[in-house]
């Protein structure tokens, strides 16, 4: 790595794209980092349209071919914003380039696409390349909060967690057609693109993992008109999914996703039942956790309303004083600290590519319940799914 700094390559600049670039151009303005990233290039496949977005987005050049980027002896990172269908082929070249990699999530659109990528990842930390999978609300402050009392017994044995991840810009027909309603391209619709946040977080959270599961999917909507106007497109992924599921510490836990909960825009909620108290978290309110001491007496007992912006509160002391709140955009930019700091001090990051095979094999075991009845059916481990 040459000098002090960590050049990056971004591969695609929509939505994530656009969010992964601020946050390389903001965490080295609030943040004490050990290495200085560089937004050195940014690829996409229409060379017009990427020329446009790297200047935009603050990026030194642009470029249509992935393959000659992580090639290239310039770039230290490959940061993966693409749609599921490409997200193997990039991280295992740039993995075996030598090169890190941030790969936003789900993982892959199938485990045997996962495991590949995660056995790269294995390989690769080996010669001292790290890796790391995007789920970004991992770094919200309460969320970070919330983790911490969960370590330290606050809530005892957890019980149930229940977990919902609901938006609605999908629930109006007229939408058009995109590539997150392909399967081909998404691997999955609700269940992937928002499901896996609720799976991650309840496994990070609870630090126990899932399982087993029992679940239902539907499609409201089968047919979408394009963008073009010149007709419709099948939709061939889920628009919801709800799964039963038991943590492996004996809980149980439910699940809720969808993109048809009108008048929700992005509630991801959990909440986690102990022996001795409680969590409740809504990122629609995300400067707040609820937290619910057990042992507290009966008659003062309640939800206490924490307000997660103090400064000895996870990530927080780098931005604003207390009370002053911090937004969606922040995750990303404490995800950018967290992986550039694990580069610096050479340890794995998390969650790793294992941490998100796993969830990926928690959303295989939710398709094949629901495409069989709803029968219960178990998350396998690696060694069961080979």
């Amino acid at each position: 790595m040459p000098g002090d700094t960590l050049r990056v390559a971004l591969v695609g600049h929509a939505f994530m794209g656009a969010s992964h670039s601020q946050a390389w151009r903001t965490a080295p303005h609030f943040f004490d980092m050990p290495l200085a990233p560089e937004q050195a290039v940014l690829v996409g496949r229409d060379a017009e349209r990427a020329a446009q977005a790297a200047r935009r987005l603050g990026w030194q050049e642009s470029a249509t071919d992935w393959r000659q980027v992580v090639q290239r002896d310039d770039i230290d990172l490959v940061d993966i914003c693409t749609p599921g269908d490409t997200h193997a082929e990039i991280a295992v070249a740039a993995l075996a380039a030598g090169k890190h990699v941030l790969c936003e999530k789900p993982l892959a659109n199938t485990v045997a696409q996962a495991e590949e990528m995660a056995a790269a990842a294995r390989d690769a930390s080996g010669r001292g390349i790290r890796s790391m999978a995007g789920f970004t609300y991992r770094r919200v402050p309460a969320v970070g909060l919330a983790r911490r009392l969960v370590a330290e017994g606050r809530i005892g044995r957890v019980r149930h967690v229940r977990a919902q991840y609901l938006q609605d810009w999908l629930a109006d027909p007229a939408t058009p057609m995109s590539w997150r309603l392909e399967k081909d391209r998404a691997g999955s619709g609700a269940l992937g693109d928002i499901g896996s946040h609720i799976v991650d977080m309840a496994q990070y959270l609870t630090g126990e993992r899932l399982t087993g599961v029992s679940a239902l999917t539907e499609t409201f909507v089968d047919k979408r008109p394009l963008p073009d106007g010149t007709g419709s497109g099948k939709v061939t992924v889920d628009d919801a999914a709800v799964f039963l599921s038991r943590l492996d510490g004996g809980g149980l836990a439910t699940f809720e996703a969808t993109r048809f909960a009108l008048g929700r825009k992005n509630a991801l909620r959990i909440e986690i039942n102990g022996d001795r108290g409680s969590l409740a978290f809504d990122f629609e309110d995300m400067n707040v956790l609820h937290y619910l001491d057990g042992t507290d007496p009966t008659a003062s007992a309640g939800f206490r309303r924490v307000v997660a912006t103090e400064p000895e509160h996870p990530y927080v002391a780098a931005w604003w004083p207390p009370g002053h709140g911090l937004g969606y955009e922040h995750g990303f930019t404490h995800q950018v600290v967290d992986l550039i700091t694990a580069i610096a001090q050479g340890t794995d990051p998390e969650p790793s590519f294992d941490d998100a095979l796993q969830v990926q094999r928690v959303l295989e075991a939710v398709e094949h319940s629901a495409a069989h009845d709803s029968q219960w059916t178990a998350v396998q481990d690696r060694k069961e799914s080979r």
